[in-house]
């Protein structure tokens, strides 16, 4: 009311209703089309009815956070890389687009910074209700160093879409029995960090990862994910370091893991990290500057 009394006054002019106009002040922000829109479009919306959102959205990123927008050639470079190391990837080992158009989210919306939660944790990407899968800390990409890629974004990526493939499809309770039972160890949900302060510790006690030991949801997916992201010997050290207690329970683990998605989805894991890691060796050879 104080500021419509306001601009009344400045205007000069009455308040009455017949005066106020059907025509809304608020006018939606104007983009410009580049080339990237083009290039999306073909490659993302045509063939998958995917979108890659890379300009920043109030709405569509969390609030709870202080982000900042991707930059513009990062963006460029991601689209290509998740087009190449993740769609593609599923695409060829199922022989067809047909799992990534049905299974995977519509939307991949990017950040360019990272998202920090209060006790420091960082969120390296989310997936909200099967739809959206959100990649954090984009200008921080360095697309020549392979390592980081997997840590940061691809591992991320074949995690949160393994558990979309899990809210379709429930794996066994059987793979929940494995840690605890036995040996006493249990899933310590967000206390993970304190109780593991390195991944060594963590694959002694049969987790494949620090971020596993929370649950048992969340083990199910850095299964599957570490697992077509690493190469064959990386996994054996793994297996390795976990030693005499570790390493028969994640043998266990994966067993579950590559059954239900061999099962319930047709895919071969190890067919699925031939394929990753083949492409992974291809970057050297994929333009990643210009979108034509």
């Amino acid at each position: 009311l104080g500021l419509f009394a306001f601009v009344c006054a400045f205007s000069g002019s009455s308040c009455s209703e017949d005066d106020l106009s059907g025509t809304s002040v608020i006018k939606p922000e104007q983009t410009t089309e580049t080339p990237l829109d083009s290039w999306l479009y073909k490659n993302y919306i045509e063939p998958y009815n995917i979108e890659f959102r890379y300009r920043y959205e109030d709405m569509e990123s969390d609030m709870i956070y202080d982000l900042t927008p991707a930059n513009y050639e990062k963006s460029v470079q991601m689209a290509k890389l998740v087009k190449h190391l993740c769609l593609q990837a599923y695409d060829e080992v199922t022989g067809s687009r047909d799992f990534i158009t049905s299974y995977f989210p519509k939307m991949v919306f990017l950040v360019g910074s990272p998202a920090y939660n209060n006790n420091g944790e960082v969120v390296l990407g989310t997936a909200e209700g099967g739809t959206k899968i959100t990649l954090y800390a984009v200008n921080n990409m360095d697309p020549t160093n392979v390592d980081l890629l997997n840590e940061w974004y691809f591992k991320t990526i074949h995690h949160e879409f393994a558990h979309i493939l899990n809210q379709k499809k429930p794996f066994s309770t059987d793979f929940n029995q494995i840690t605890g039972l036995a040996t006493g160890i249990r899933y310590v949900g967000n206390a993970c960090w304190d109780v593991y302060p390195s991944e060594d510790l963590a694959l002694k006690d049969g987790f494949i990862s620090r971020y596993a030991s929370t649950s048992a949801e969340e083990e199910f997916v850095e299964v599957s994910s570490i697992y077509v992201t690493n190469t064959a010997a990386a996994w054996e050290e793994m297996l390795e370091t976990a030693g005499e207690v570790g390493r028969p329970m994640l043998e266990a683990k994966f067993e579950i893991v590559d059954k239900y998605m061999k099962n319930d989805w047709g895919i071969d894991l190890d067919e699925l990290r031939k394929v990753v890691l083949r492409r992974q060796k291809e970057l050297p050879n994929l333009c990643l500057l210009y979108t034509s």
